[in-house]
């Protein structure tokens, strides 16, 4: 027994510390045509707080922990540091050029910012000293980057370049890509029993759905087309080249989600065998989307509405909107590990 608990308390001082799994349920919502990001409060559906002097901000990730937020600002070339106990910025690190999307390794150590422009591509930062640390270069850019489950790669997608470039994120160097007719817009995983990555669910410009690439094989096995309204009733304002721009698997693996902003709807496949399960209509121009984490709601921001709809999963039903700021795009899910004090 005494060798037991020696053992056991070997491995514990080995193991790295978990995230928070106690705090408050917060859906973090990015306005990228603004001056701050909003905080939402999945329990009464309102929101709580905001972060000011956030403008023009166009991704954002959580520390694993809660205790800080990461936005990759594009008005002044910066990824800002967020402290979440009095929701203002206490830090700017310089970037390369202009920001886009932002993910972060699952440990929090590092960060990784699309740079979109055409001598663009990735710049990491070192979180714990913050400050960048490297820049990968990628073809004509990065719209967006997306981490494995695994948390082993970062998916750096060129919405210039039409190519999905994959980059180990212990080395910080691409190990393999995949090229598409058009630009790689949002993406997201299925992952293996053990937690690594099996497929990855694409959306491409000027498709109305998404392809299907198989991880082992490191190609495209198949696509997914979203269904079409007559085109007197489709919506083509806000379209930008990407007329399925949101898609994600729930948390408990057991749905995808697509948006489409031909349709204002967003709709539902079964997983892992990808049945069509039905739509939801939710407001004009829907452009991202993100899950509480027992998978029970979805939020989806509607970028011409200024709204995020609050979808019931089960029910597959539009439950209420929520007047946010100009132009809302990505937004994620945050657990904070101190109370958010109302506005």
């Amino acid at each position: 027994m005494k060798r037991l608990i020696g053992i056991l308390t070997f491995v514990a001082l080995l193991t790295p510390p978990l995230p928070a799994q106690t705090g408050q349920t917060m859906i973090v919502q990015t306005n990228s045509a603004g001056d701050s990001v909003m905080l939402i409060d999945p329990a009464t559906d309102r929101i709580v707080a905001e972060i000011p002097d956030a403008e023009v901000i166009h991704g954002v990730a959580a520390a694993p922990d809660g205790s800080r937020l990461y936005l990759s600002n594009e008005s002044t070339d910066s990824f800002d540091i967020v402290d979440t106990k009095t929701l203002r910025i206490r830090k700017k690190i310089p970037l390369t050029g202009r920001p886009n999307n932002v993910a972060l390794r699952k440990d929090g150590r590092k960060a990784y910012v699309a740079i979109q422009m055409p001598d663009g591509g990735v710049d990491v930062i070192d979180t714990v000293a913050e400050e960048r640390v490297k820049f990968i270069r990628v073809l004509r850019g990065v719209h967006n980057t997306f981490i494995t489950p695994d948390s082993r790669h970062v998916v750096a997608g060129s919405s210039g370049g039409s190519v999905a470039t994959v980059i180990d994120t212990e080395t910080d160097l691409p190990v393999w890509s995949i090229h598409f007719e058009g630009g790689v817009r949002p993406l997201c995983f299925e992952q293996n029993p053990d937690g690594s990555t099996r497929r990855m669910f694409v959306q491409v410009t000027n498709l109305h759905g998404f392809a299907i690439v198989d991880w082992a094989q490191r190609r495209e096995v198949g696509r997914i087309k979203l269904p079409d309204l007559p085109p007197a009733q489709r919506n083509n304002e806000g379209i930008q080249g990407a007329p399925a721009h949101g898609i994600l698997v729930s948390p408990d693996g057991k749905t995808l989600w697509s948006t489409s902003k031909f349709n204002s709807a967003v709709y539902v496949y079964s997983m892992p065998d990808l049945k069509y399960l039905g739509d939801v209509r939710v407001g004009k121009v829907p452009d991202w989307l993100t899950f509480t984490p027992d998978s029970r709601k979805v939020y989806v921001a509607n970028a011409h509405d200024n709204t995020v709809s609050v979808i019931d999963v089960a029910a597959r039903k539009e439950i209420t909107r929520i007047n946010v700021g100009q132009i809302p795009k990505r937004n994620i899910t945050a657990v904070l590990p101190s109370p958010v004090t109302s506005r």
